[in-house]
C-alpha cells in the first residue's frame, strides 16, 4: 500500500508533508466536562434540482472567469542550482504587488510574471512569510496591466460552498477548475522550523476538491462573487506520474484569505510578519482510546497540552503539560485541557491555532479557560512572537 503524501503545488518544488499538530488533554477524574455551548444553524431547505437552469449556472462560471482571469498571473522561476519551476499568483493592488506562495519563489534567482493578455514583467520578492507560505512579488508594470482581485471573507465560508481555482497547472496558464469547500480549519505544517526541531503549525487551512495540481501554487481560490477566499497551497495525493509528479486526488489545501489580509500589509511595509507564540505542544485528532487513557469522557472537546516550552508564555503563566513527554504519539495524564480562549470555545487544537493566528498579536494578553484536576480555571497569558 502506498503511503499518503502531501505535495506543494509549485512544479519542481519540495514536497510539503502534512503533519497534524499535537494537543492532548487532562484530568485524572472521569466526570462530566464543562464545555461551551455551540450554536447550531438549521439546515437549509432542500432544493429541487430538476428546476435548476443549467444554462444560467454555466453563464455564472463564464462571467466569473472573464471577470477575474485578468488578475491571475503565471510565475516562472529560474535558479542557478537548476531547480527551475513555475507557479501561480494574483494581483493584489495597482502598485504592482503580486501574491503567491513562498515555496514558489524560494531560492529564486530571477522571476518572470506573465499576465493573461501576454504582457510579461520581471518580479522581485519583497516580503516572505514561511509560517503561512506567502510571498509578495513586486513587478514594474503600468497600471493598465494590473487588475487587482477583490478579497473576500474566509470566516464566512461553509462546507459545501462552491469555489473556483484559477492558475497555471503544469504550465497551462489560465486554467479554471470548480469544486466545493470540503472542510475548514485544517492544520498543516508550516515551512519554518521551531526551536528544538520540528516545524511550527499553519492553522485554519481550507480543504477543497477543486482540481489543483503542480503549478497551481499561489493562485487564487475564489467564491462565486469573484472574491479571493484562499491561496492554493498544497495537495494530498497517493498518485504520481511516471516522472514522480504529484497528481490531484480531490484533496487540496488553501491558505484562508483572512490570514492573508493580516500578513500582506506587513510583508509590503517591512518584509516580514510576526505571529503570536503560546509555547505548547498538542495534537489535533484524539481517539476514544486516547480519551480513555487520559480518563476523560467520550464526548470531551478541547485541546490537551502535551508539553510546555521552557520559558515560553504558557510556561510563565503556569500551564501544565502531561506527566510524560515523548514523541506526541503516546499520551499520559497530567496536562491542562484548554476548552476556551477569550470566551470562544475550543473544540480542538486547530481552533486554538486559528484564533491565535487570526485574532492576536505578540504582546497581547489572552484568557485561556482550562480544565485542571476536574476544576475549570481562567488563566491570563501574555503572548510573545514566535522565536
Amino acid at each position: 500500500m502506498k503511503t499518503k503524501k502531501i505535495f506543494s503545488l509549485a512544479s519542481m518544488a519540495a514536497i510539503v508533508l502534512f503533519i497534524s499538530a499535537c494537543f492532548p488533554f487532562t484530568t485524572t477524574q472521569t466526570q462530566a466536562v464543562p464545555t461551551y455551548e455551540v450554536n447550531t444553524k438549521p439546515l437549509a431547505q432542500t432544493r429541487d434540482l430538476s428546476q435548476v437552469d443549467l444554462s444560467q449556472s454555466e453563464s455564472v462560471m463564464v462571467n466569473l472567469y472573464q471577470q477575474v482571469n485578468s488578475g491571475v498571473v503565471a510565475i516562472l522561476v529560474i535558479s542557478t542550482n537548476g531547480e527551475d519551476g513555475q507557479g501561480s499568483g494574483f494581483v493584489y493592488d495597482q502598485q504592482g504587488h503580486v501574491i503567491t506562495n513562498y515555496h514558489v519563489v524560494e531560492n529564486a534567482d530571477s522571476i518572470e510574471v506573465d499576465f493573461s493578455n501576454g504582457y510579461r514583467a520581471t518580479g522581485e520578492v519583497i516580503g516572505t512569510d514561511l509560517d503561512s507560505d506567502i510571498a509578495v512579488v513586486k513587478v514594474d508594470a503600468p497600471a493598465s496591466e494590473l487588475y487587482p482581485l477583490p478579497l473576500g471573507d474566509s470566516s464566512q465560508l461553509q462546507v459545501g460552498q462552491t469555489v473556483v481555482a484559477i492558475g497555471n497547472p503544469f504550465g497551462l496558464s489560465g486554467s479554471m477548475t470548480v469544486g466545493i469547500v470540503s472542510a475548514l480549519g485544517r492544520t498543516m505544517e508550516s515551512m519554518r522550523e521551531a526551536p528544538g526541531g520540528g516545524y511550527f503549525s499553519s492553522g485554519d487551512q481550507i480543504q477543497t476538491d477543486a482540481a489543483i495540481n503542480p503549478g497551481n501554487s499561489g493562485g487564487p481560490l475564489l467564491n462565486l462573487n469573484g472574491e479571493v477566499v484562499g491561496i492554493n497551497r498544497a495537495i494530498r495525493t497517493d498518485n504520481e506520474t511516471i516522472l514522480g509528479t504529484a497528481v490531484n486526488s480531490g484533496i487540496g489545501f488553501a491558505i484562508p484569505i483572512d490570514i492573508v489580509k493580516k500578513v500582506i500589509p506587513d510583508l509590503i511595509s517591512k518584509g516580514s510578519h510576526e505571529y503570536s507564540y503560546l509555547g505548547i505542544t498538542s495534537r489535533d485528532e484524539m481517539t476514544l482510546a486516547d480519551l480513555q487513557t487520559l480518563g476523560m469522557p467520550a464526548n470531551t472537546l478541547g485541546a490537551y497540552v502535551i508539553a510546555v516550552a521552557d520559558g515560553g508564555p504558557a510556561d510563565k503563566a503556569g500551564l501544565r503539560g502531561s506527566d510524560q513527554v515523548g514523541d506526541g504519539t503516546t499520551l499520559s495524564p497530567g496536562g491542562d485541557w484548554i476548552i476556551g480562549i477569550d470566551g470562544q470555545a475550543i473544540n480542538r487544537f486547530s481552533d486554538l491555532l486559528s484564533y491565535l493566528i487570526t485574532y492576536t498579536n505578540p504582546g497581547q494578553t489572552i484568557s485561556l479557560t482550562i480544565l485542571r484536576d476536574g476544576q475549570q480555571l481562567n488563566i491570563p497569558v501574555t503572548l510573545t512572537k514566535r522565536p
